[in-house]
């Protein structure tokens, strides 16, 4: 197996042409048809989609070509699609696998390949943990086969083009109502960061301001297209200029989501979790446990407890969520990073679904993103939030982790109250908590940190970075 392959919190990614090259892929590609033959299903399929990048079709097709060499019939996408259409299409054609050639929302140079289970969600740690083993079984050599042509495998209905966008709009006209939206009359601006939400919520909502919405593999002024503050400005600021309600934003796989209130503050991926749970239970009326990661406000768990909710936590990564959804009643589960599922819809991360759920909110109780998030800290308190990601050398990763594995009692002032260690390093202190991990995709380490003001957010942020 090449040593550049490693599959992190939500698969494989590398960068393109050092680790993501078209010989590694071949070796992701066999090792997963081969997973899927061992399933031993009568029909084998999977579905296949990908992102703006660079090269994401041709590297889709490959898959496509050598999954189907095996015997799988594999739809394929037609054009541009989100994760969430691709886990929706593999849970709607009952296809034994999905594959998504994306890298989420990583920077422009990097490409990805993202594995997604038969009930519409992630894979399962399991089923990575056996893809991973076929990979071994490989050490890195190929099996010889005979390719056809892309054009022969769909003469064959080997490889089937399909258009991934048209169902799944008509289940979102089902399942959220979008005509209150429309009669709120709100102005929105969206902003695609030129990843997989390009061309699409127009077709939803006519009216809505869209930028960052042409083809841009470079991805532009966005940089990387994650919907964090630090990544939102140019939705800030439009926001503001063009006078709207709200901003709405989707990251390079358009399975995250980030708000902006009419204000042209940035709305936090906690806050969003609180509101999407609290409309769910209060006005929705539906009922479940509730999955966070680590990484999630300590809003959640108060709430739950409030209200005699179940509430389970994971490690960071979505996968660990989705299991949960697969297997139990769940209300709403989710991490920090802006990936949220709901009862409402498939066991996934979905920004679009997501951030129309929240127009929803908004139109039928006729309140501004502002004010519900005002009334947030009316009941619990001011709960602010940082997170700080510092790109490091391998030398300096293993010394702060090593600061972190001897458990310090004390950051800066703050006494240490207890430590979790399920996933990184996370502190807590009187009010508030650190939390300090190891990215799984990218060479630097996360500091994320919660208190009920910034100052000790960033406090708390800085203490971290003194470790080691």
């Amino acid at each position: 197996m090449s040593n550049s392959i490693v599959f992190g919190t939500d698969g494989w990614r590398g960068v393109i042409a050092r680790d993501f090259t078209f010989d590694n892929l071949t070796l992701v590609a066999h090792a997963t048809a081969r997973y899927i033959k061992g399933m031993k299903v009568a029909k084998p399929s999977a579905v296949i989609g990908y992102d703006t990048r660079f090269l994401s079709r041709e590297f889709a097709t490959e898959t496509a070509r050598i999954l189907a060499s095996y015997g799988i019939v594999v739809y394929l996408t037609d054009s541009i699609s989100s994760t969430p259409q691709v886990s929706f299409h593999t849970k709607q054609k009952g296809a034994s696998l999905g594959v998504v050639i994306t890298a989420s929302h990583n920077p422009p140079m990097y490409s990805g390949f993202k594995v997604k289970a038969s009930f519409g969600g992630p894979a399962i740690p399991e089923q990575i943990a056996e893809i991973e083993q076929e990979l071994a079984n490989l050490k890195g050599v190929a099996p010889k086969t005979s390719l056809k042509t892309y054009d022969e495998y769909v003469n064959s209905r080997a490889i089937r083009p399909f258009d991934a966008k048209e169902a799944y709009l008509r289940y979102l006209r089902k399942k959220l109502d979008l005509e209150a939206i429309r009669a709120a009359n709100l102005k929105i601006i969206y902003d695609p960061m030129h990843g997989a939400g390009i061309n699409f919520m127009q077709r939803i909502l006519p009216d809505i301001i869209e930028i960052h919405g042409d083809y841009n593999p470079s991805f532009g002024e966005v940089d990387h297209p994650e919907p964090i503050a630090e990544c939102l400005a140019p939705l800030m600021q439009t926001v503001r200029k063009k006078k709207a309600d709200v901003g709405m934003a989707t990251d390079g796989d358009a399975d995250r989501i980030g708000m902006v209130d009419h204000t042209g503050a940035f709305v936090d991926s906690h806050r969003i979790f609180m509101l999407l749970m609290k409309y769910l239970y209060e006005h929705k009326k539906r009922r479940g446990a509730v999955v966070k990661t680590v990484s999630l406000t300590s809003m959640v768990t108060a709430y739950c407890e409030k209200k005699g909710i179940p509430v389970y936590e994971t490690p960071v990564g979505f996968k660990y969520v989705a299991k949960y959804m697969s297997q139990e009643k769940i209300l709403i589960g989710g991490e920090e990073s802006g990936g949220l599922g709901t009862s409402l819809h498939i066991p996934e991360r979905d920004g679009v679904f997501n951030g129309l759920l929240l127009l929803e909110m908004m139109a039928t109780t006729k309140k501004s993103l502002k004010q519900l998030c005002d009334e947030l800290d009316e009941e619990f308190g001011p709960h602010r939030y940082r997170r700080n990601d510092v790109h490091v050398t391998e030398q300096q990763k293993k010394a702060i982790l090593a600061a972190c594995k001897r458990l310090p009692t004390k950051l800066g002032r703050y006494n240490v109250i207890r430590h979790d260690t399920r996933d990184g390093y996370k502190f807590y202190v009187d009010n508030g908590w650190l939390l300090i991990r190891a990215s799984g995709t990218e060479p630097l380490i996360r500091f994320y940190a919660e208190a009920e003001s910034l100052a000790k957010v960033n406090e708390l942020l800085e203490e971290g970075l003194k470790l080691k």
